[in-house]
């Protein structure tokens, strides 16, 4: 047995004062003093420290090497360390000497250690060859453990000081053991997990060290007492309940491998609890279960529990464990398991307002410290408040206050206050005056009902609908497709919930008959996900945000539709129209990309989802901020160059760390942009120009280079469940599709001087160094200057540009009498053929020509130079804005009327086409330009 010896410590003066202040609010720590006076002055000594995790880990191992260690001796050392413990951590919480965090470390670690040390001695008794021998996995033919699942507030490393334990065990595979008394591992870990739970759980002479709780596992309590990974698995995918997924939420493996505990919680655990969308339907299945609880609390009267009761702890918690279900899959940050923690991260992200944050994170702390006091009183797991006088007097003064009146009045504002939080984030969205008036219309079963028809025709009326016959027939029409006839019972009942607020949206966004037809386009793509179908039905304050959007811009309604989970973001409006702040995103994206609870196994496939979103959210910003008519395009164009330059940078990092065959720490490797990407003036939608050069003589360079090419390429295009970051083009390389995928430096240098055609080095002029290496980068800019800066025959170069514009001409037909801003003669290839040709042809003599400014700084400096008239290239560079945002604004759709009868037509084809007479003198300022460059 584990004794006291006398400690050669001095005892502080001011312990006894504090030892005997903090007695009398513990009835246990006077009886266990009482009962062992030797406790005491151990006590006293070593009063002024918190019990450490290797304090209790010395006591424990001590026991632990004694020879004669059998099941009775291991029993009483735990029992007496927990006594010790207790009675140390009692003392100095009740006397003011240890916070909430140092109580609910102690307790935790307290656990922990009792349970790893059982579980080790337990797992070697029973597993001696003349016993039953070590478990034997069937498939891995290696020797299995049980894995100890923490759930509840272990799971959550804030443990009460007289609290159960929730514990769930696990074994990773069915099999045998491999000892004289051969058992099937099953049976085995059974026995080894009743064993665990006695050596904690049953009274003795010492008292005992945790209640056991095992109902959380998977058929509670009639249910094996073990549980392999495929049971587990299969259990979460045919069974697994909503309030599971809330239990679930601070599991957390103490006593196993650390191999089988990521596969544990990495690919079973974590995709049950967190979805890998928004799940706002977690809204729903709180309301049921609080419920369910309230119901539970007026059965038993325990209005005066402050963990269950009213404002009490379980409300603080679901309101944490909400925004977890509902955003942890996404935000790795919520994948945490105590609370105090959660509300903390909750309040730098802000989903609800600062000050609701704080005061819940008040109520918690004076609750959970409220909590241990009237568990100190006797060792008794309590939350409810004493009945009796004496007692109440203890609890107040031991809370801080003179008297029980006083003290419940500090614990009826903290419970008001979480009340009134949970009541208003749980509440069920408010309903309009017209809302169920409008519910009962288009029901498929009055389609013929005059009655019915002429009633929706009124409220659409009423509404502002100009022609509410259009608008009823066409959503009958919707209630009638195909689409909505083979959904689920379930999806159909939330969209015929939402129509009514839909129809609200949409009157205060003419034209509406469009706008209503992109409003069921969007709802037929989110409609594949219920989660995205409740965030509307919780948040209906975001539909005419949305009706807003999409009315603007056919693009942005398919582009919401491909990316629902950008929805999100239209519950803080404030935040969706600031411009993007780079240098903070760039931060942001790398602590997402590194995150400590990123998982462990499918990292890549991880961080391209979290690449793709962090892509996703800020074009979606930069979109909503421009259909508010914001931004400039050439600021539109700077962003998106931004984010795309950023994008690359992450991905080739990325990309470099996955490669399993690489010869030094960072590749000597750049990525180039050509074109659009070069030029910084990227859209929404464009592709991105790259080729990839290096310098670097080790004899395997050429080899892995290229295999990091192909992995960047891939991490841009791969298709995941969140879509793709980018569609790239790498025929500009030197020798195009038939040239090597990654080139040197020096070979660049040689194709450019020696090989390349004029459109390549056309190309060149809206060429830079995006990301990588920087003394490549470097050299690169000092051979594409060397090629600009070559003296040419100014006619046989007009010749080739000439020749090219033909030839990009015949690959671009327009049968249609509308102009085609891009492609057609006076366009916007004309300008850059212009500009390309003035770079080739004088940055001999004015190097400034191969600055990468622009083409619209390119005209001006042309003007400036003398090379163009300065009035023409003002009005060349003015045709050449204008013509960008024109195009821009088509391919958004925002002014479908610039573009005749053949909108759709024209569109589905990829060409932005205008009626000839629109922009006619802007056409004839580039083609008059063209003349007096080309002379024909």
């Amino acid at each position: 047995m584990l004794t006291l010896k006398p400690s050669i410590d001095t005892v502080d003066s001011s312990a006894e004062a504090k030892l005997e202040q903090a007695l009398r609010f513990s009835r246990y720590a006077q009886r266990q003093l009482d009962s062992e006076p030797a406790l005491r002055n151990d006590l006293l000594v070593h009063l002024h420290r918190p019990f450490s995790r290797e304090e209790m880990l010395a006591h424990l191992d001590a026991a632990c090497a004694n020879a004669s260690l059998d099941e009775s001796l291991l029993r009483s050392t735990l029992r007496i360390l927990r006594k010790r413990v207790m009675l140390r951590l009692a003392i100095r919480d009740l006397a003011g000497m240890a916070d909430l965090t140092e109580v609910m470390a102690t307790m935790t670690h307290l656990a922990e250690v009792t349970i790893r040390c059982s579980l080790e001695q337990y797992h070697n008794w029973l597993t001696q060859p003349d016993q039953f021998g070590s478990p034997i996995g069937e498939k891995s033919a290696t020797p299995q453990q049980l894995l100890v699942v923490a759930m509840g507030k272990l799971g959550g490393g804030e443990l009460n000081v007289s609290s159960d334990v929730d514990l769930i065990f696990i074994y990773p595979e069915d099999g045998e053991t491999n000892g004289r008394k051969a058992i099937a591992n099953h049976d085995f870990f059974t026995r080894l997990g009743r064993k665990l739970i006695a050596s904690l759980n049953d009274y003795t002479v010492d008292g005992y060290v945790f209640r056991v709780d095992m109902r959380l596992r998977p058929h509670g309590e009639n249910s094996p007492l073990a549980i392999s990974f495929a049971m587990l698995e299969e259990y979460f995918a045919t069974q697994g309940r909503e309030w599971e997924r809330h239990a679930w939420l601070k599991s957390r493996v103490i006593a196993g491998p650390a191999t089988a505990t990521a596969v544990l919680m990495e690919e079973i655990t974590r995709p049950f609890v967190f979805r890998k969308y928004l799940d706002f339907e977690a809204y729903e299945a709180m309301r049921s279960l609080h419920a369910q609880l309230r119901k539970e609390v007026d059965r038993r009267e325990m209005h005066d529990n402050i963990k269950l009761g009213p404002g009490g702890i379980r409300e603080i918690e679901f309101i944490t464990q909400v925004f977890q279900l509902i955003r942890g899959g996404r935000d790795a940050d919520l994948c945490i398991r105590p609370t105090l923690a959660t509300l903390q991260r909750l309040q730098q992200k802000q989903p609800i307002p600062a000050q609701t944050i704080t005061e819940l994170i008040d109520a918690y702390r004076f609750l959970r410290k409220l909590e241990h006091r009237l568990q100190y009183l006797d060792d008794q797991q309590t939350q409810n408040l004493p009945d009796d006088p004496l007692d109440q007097a203890l609890i107040a003064a031991a809370m801080g206050y003179p008297s029980f009146a006083d003290f419940l009045q500090q614990l009826d504002i903290h419970r008001n206050h979480v009340t009134r939080h949970f009541e208003l984030i749980f509440a069920a969205p408010r309903k309009s005056p017209a809302h169920d008036i409008l519910t009962s219309l288009w029901q498929e079963q009055h389609a013929d009902d005059s009655t019915q028809v002429a009633a929706a025709t009124s409220q659409l009326t009423t509404l502002g609908f100009t022609e509410p016959g259009k608008i009823s027939a066409r959503i009958q029409q919707f209630y009638g497709s195909y689409f909505f006839q083979q959904l689920p019972p379930a999806r159909q009942r939330k969209i015929k919930s939402l129509m009514p607020i839909l129809v609200e949206a949409i009157a205060q966004f003419p034209p509406v008959e469009s706008t209503l037809e992109r409003m069921l386009q969007l709802l037929e793509h989110i409609s594949q996900h219920t989660a995205y179908l409740a965030l509307l039905l919780e948040h209906p304050q975001t539909l005419p945000r949305i009706t807003k959007l999409v009315s603007a811009s056919q693009w942005a309604t398919d582009y919401l539709g491909r990316h629902p989970i950008l929805l999100d973001q239209l519950l803080t409006p404030r935040g969706l129209y600031q411009l993007p702040d780079w240098p903070a995103l760039r931060r942001e994206l790398m602590y997402q990309l590194t995150h400590a609870n990123s998982p462990k196994s499918n990292i890549t496939e991880w961080q391209m989802d979290v690449l793709r979103h962090f892509q996703h959210a800020q074009v979606f910003q930069l979109l909503a901020i421009d259909l508010e008519g914001k931004l400039l395009l050439e600021t539109l164009s700077d962003h998106l160059t931004e984010l795309a330059d950023l994008i690359l940078d992450n991905v080739l990092n990325l990309a470099w760390q996955g490669l399993k065959k690489k010869h030094r720490d960072r590749p000597a490797f750049a990525i180039i942009g050509y074109g659009k990407l070069g030029g910084k003036e990227l859209g929404y939608a464009s592709d991105l120009d790259i080729i990839f050069l290096f310098k670097d003589n080790h004899p395997d360079a050429l080899e892995i280079y290229t295999k990091l090419s192909q992995s960047i390429n891939s991490w841009l295009t791969s298709h995941t469940s969140t879509g793709v970051l980018y569609e790239t083009d790498l025929r500009l390389r030197p020798n195009g599709t038939s040239g090597l995928l990654a080139c040197s430096i020096e070979a660049f240098s040689q194709y450019q001087h020696e090989q390349a055609w004029v459109w390549e080095h056309q190309a060149l002029t809206r060429a830079r160094y995006i990301s990588g290496d920087q003394q490549v980068g470097a050299l690169f800019e000092q051979v594409r200057k060397e090629i600009l800066c070559k003296q040419r025959d100014l006619a046989p170069l007009r010749q080739e540009i000439l020749k090219m514009r033909e030839k990009m001409l015949n690959a671009h037909p327009n049968p249609t009498p509308l102009f085609d801003i891009k492609h057609d003669r006076g366009g916007i290839i004309d300008v850059e053929f212009i500009v390309q040709y003035l770079v080739l042809g004088y940055a001999h003599r004015y190097p400034q020509l191969t600055g990468n400014i622009g083409n619209i700084a390119l005209l001006k400096l042309s003007g400036e130079l003398g090379l163009i008239p300065a009035e023409t290239a003002q009005q060349v560079l003015t045709a050449y804005r204008e013509f960008r945002r024109l195009q821009h604004r088509l391919r958004l759709n925002t002014d479908p009327e610039l573009a005749g009868g053949n909108t759709s037509q024209e569109k589905s084809a990829g060409y932005a086409r205008i009626e000839a007479e629109h922009l006619s003198h802007a056409r004839m300022a580039v083609l008059q330009l063209w003349e007096e460059v080309f002379g024909g």
